[in-house]
């Protein structure tokens, strides 16, 4: 309980448990949970917005809804990765460059892209709609766990992230991951193709960061969240009639 506790505060902001609970050790393996949380927060969010506004503006709402339930956490992250990471500059500049609180003008394209490319997909999803709104918040969670089990974090002299790489994570871990799996067997064809997006954004932001920085930062742990969540929205969303 301690673990779910701590993911819940590390990842939202949601008053839970006391102030000073942190286990990052234990809580890493509850990112997925978290995402179920917050799917389930969102889904009946959207349905009550439904109900006072059309699809458009209530998936509008739904947007801003994750970035103040989250405090736009993964959001910052995905700004200062986008300011470090999209450039030509060395591995220690692009590092400094994430560290700084200001947000350049490639974090702020990075994130405007971000949020009008989820938004969009929220706005066209129609069959199982609460139950993508439920399942890809537990997807994109989940794809962290690849990065912390498969990466050396990228700042030893620590980092919002440095904790969470204290121990190696252990393949047991990932039994989160099969939740909105299982989900997704209810999906039909369009489960097939969301776990099939899940794996190929995960394999391909992962290659690129081994490539570019050869670790992984907090920064970029964000930026992996956002970014796979922003497109297994799109991405799920397609042949989808809008109503």
């Amino acid at each position: 309980m301690k673990g779910l506790i701590s993911a819940i505060r590390f990842i939202t902001i949601l008053p839970l448990g006391k102030r000073d609970t942190f286990d990052p050790e234990g809580m890493v393996q509850f990112f997925p949970v978290v995402g179920i949380i917050l799917g389930v927060l969102l889904a009946a969010f959207d349905r009550a917005v439904l109900e006072l506004w059309p699809k458009s503006v209530a998936s509008l709402l739904d947007v801003v809804f994750l970035l103040v339930v989250t405090g736009a956490f993964h959001v910052d992250g995905l700004g200062d990765a986008a300011d470090g990471l999209l450039g030509h500059r060395p591995k220690e500049k692009a590092l400094a460059i994430m560290k700084d609180s200001r947000i350049g003008t490639m974090g702020l394209v990075a994130i405007g892209c971000g949020l009008s490319m989820k938004w969009a997909g929220i706005a066209s999803l129609d069959a199982h709609r609460d139950l993508l709104l439920v399942m890809i918040p537990a997807y994109a969670r989940a794809g962290q766990l690849f990065g912390i089990r498969y990466f050396k974090y990228g700042r030893p002299d620590g980092g919002t992230g440095h904790a969470l790489f204290d121990h190696t994570l252990k393949l047991a871990a990932f039994w989160g991951l099969l939740i909105p799996v299982m989900l997704s067997l209810f999906l039909g064809w369009r489960g097939i193709w969301l776990n099939a997006v899940f794996v190929i954004m995960t394999s391909t932001i992962l290659l690129y960061y081994k490539k570019r920085m050869g670790c992984i930062t907090g920064d970029m742990l964000g930026a992996m969240t956002e970014i796979t969540e922003s497109m297994l929205f799109l991405l799920v969303s397609i042949g989808a009639t809008a109503r």
